[in-house]
C-alpha cells in the first residue's frame, strides 16, 4: 500500500481529527463508536510519529550525503597534495644520490682555495637540508591526513547507509500504521462514519469551549511583519492536499506547511515538528499571536500555524486538505515563536480564512 492509497482511505473519514479522549455518551452503541474513534486517533498518532521520523531521517540523510561529498573532495585534494610531496621527496632522493661523492661541507671549506665560495655552498647545502626535512615532514603528515580523511569518508558513507535503512524502516512503519487504519475503516457504513464525525465534533467543541472559558487566549497580540507574511502564505494553501513528507507547493504535511510558510516570510525553520518544538523559543498560550506555532501531543508529532481568534491552519492528516481548525482540536503540548523579539505590527488585518475546519 502506498501513501497515496492510504490517503484515499483516510478520506473516508475526513471529518475525524485526533483529539484527547473524552467520556463517551451513554449507550452501548455510542460506547462502541467512542472506542473506535479512540483507536483511530491512536493509530493515526502513531502513523504521524512514524512519518515525522521518516522526515527527520530524510533531513539527516541529506546532510550526511553532503558530508560524504565534502569528505570525498577533501580526500581527493589530500591525495593530490600527498602525490606532490612524494614527487618532491623523490627529486630530493635522486639529487642526494647523484651528489653523494662530493666532500663533506666542512672538508670542502677546509681545503677550498676560495673560502667565500665554499661558505656560499655551505649555506646552499643547509638550505637544501631544511627543504629535505620539510618535505619529509610534509610527506609524513600528508600520509596521516590521507588515512584520517579516508577513514572519515568510509564512516560517513556507512552512516549514510544506516540512515537510509532507518528511513526505509520509518516509512514501512508509517505504512503499517496506515494499513491498520484502513482495516479499521473497511466496511464501515456511512451511518457509522457519520456517528464518528459527530462524536469528534462534540469533543472538539467541548475542548475549545473549555480553552476559551479559561481565558488562556485573552491576551492575544498582533503578529510581527514576518508573522503576518507566514499567516498569509498558510491561508493561501487552504484546500491543498495532505501528502506525507511534502513541503509544498502542491501538497503538504503538517510540519512541511509550517516550515514553508515561515520560509516564505524569510525565516527558515527546522523541517520536523519535534525539531521546531525543540529549537524555537517557547511562548505561553496566553501570549499567542498570529504566526506562532502550536505543537500537539507529548512527542510534538503535529504542528499548526496559529492564525488568531483561537484557530489554527494546518495539514491535518492523510486524506484531508489544509484547513482551519479550532486550536483545541488536538491535545496541545505548547507553542513556539519563530520570530521571538520581533515587534508586533501597529495595525493588522487578518486574511480571510472561511469557517472550514478539520
Amino acid at each position: 500500500m502506498t501513501f497515496r492509497r492510504a490517503a484515499a482511505v483516510f478520506a473516508l473519514a475526513s471529518s475525524l481529527v485526533l483529539g484527547a479522549p473524552a467520556p463517551p455518551p451513554a449507550g452501548a452503541e455510542a460506547e462502541s463508536v467512542s472506542e473506535l474513534l479512540t483507536r483511530l486517533r491512536l493509530l493515526y498518532r502513531d502513523a504521524e510519529a512514524a512519518g515525522e521520523a521518516y522526515n527527520a531521517a530524510g533531513e539527516e540523510l541529506a546532510a550526511q550525503a553532503a558530508e560524504v561529498r565534502r569528505l570525498g573532495g577533501d580526500l581527493t585534494r589530500t591525495r593530490d597534495a600527498l602525490a606532490r610531496a612524494r614527487d618532491a621527496a623523490g627529486r630530493l632522493a635522486r639529487a642526494q644520490y647523484q651528489g653523494r661523492g662530493d666532500p663533506f661541507p666542512a672538508l670542502r671549506l677546509l681545503f677550498s682555495g676560495d673560502p667565500d665560495h665554499a661558505l656560499d655552498q655551505a649555506l646552499v647545502l643547509r638550505r637544501l637540508a631544511r627543504e629535505r626535512a620539510a618535505t619529509v615532514a610534509l610527506l609524513e603528515s600528508g600520509e596521516k591526513r590521507a588515512d584520517a580523511v579516508a577513514t572519515a569518508a568510509r564512516r560517513a558513507l556507512d552512516r549514510g547507509q544506516t540512515l537510509a535503512a532507518a528511513r526505509q524502516r520509518a516509512r514501512d512503519d508509517a505504512l503499517a500504521k496506515l494499513r491498520e487504519v484502513e482495516e479499521a475503516l473497511a466496511g464501515l457504513s456511512p451511518e457509522r462514519l457519520a456517528e464518528l464525525a459527530a462524536l469528534e465534533r462534540d469533543r472538539t467543541d467541548r475542548a475549545q469551549r473549555e480553552l476559551l472559558d479559561s481565558g488562556a487566549l485573552a491576551e492575544e497580540g498582533a503578529p510581527s511583519a514576518r508573522g503576518a507574511e507566514a499567516v498569509a502564505y498558510a491561508a493561501g494553501q487552504l484546500g491543498k492536499p495532505y501528502a506525507a513528507g511534502a513541503a509544498g507547493p502542491a501538497a503538504f504535511d503538517d510540519s512541511g506547511l509550517t516550515a514553508r510558510a515561515w520560509a516564505a516570510a524569510g525565516r527558515p525553520l527546522p523541517r520536523t515538528g519535534p525539531e521546531q518544538w525543540r529549537t524555537l523559543p517557547k511562548v505561553p498560550l496566553r501570549s499567542l499571536r498570529p504566526g506562532d506555532l502550536v505543537v500537539y501531543f507529548p512527542e510534538a508529532t503535529h504542528v499548526a500555524l496559529y492564525v488568531g481568534g483561537g484557530r489554527v491552519v494546518h495539514a491535518p492528516r492523510p486524506g484531508a486538505a489544509v484547513a482551519v481548525s479550532p486550536l483545541a482540536a488536538l491535545p496541545v503540548l505548547g507553542a513556539v515563536r519563530p520570530d521571538a523579539g520581533a515587534p508586533p505590527l501597529a495595525a493588522y488585518a487578518p486574511p480571510a480564512l472561511g469557517g472550514g475546519g478539520a
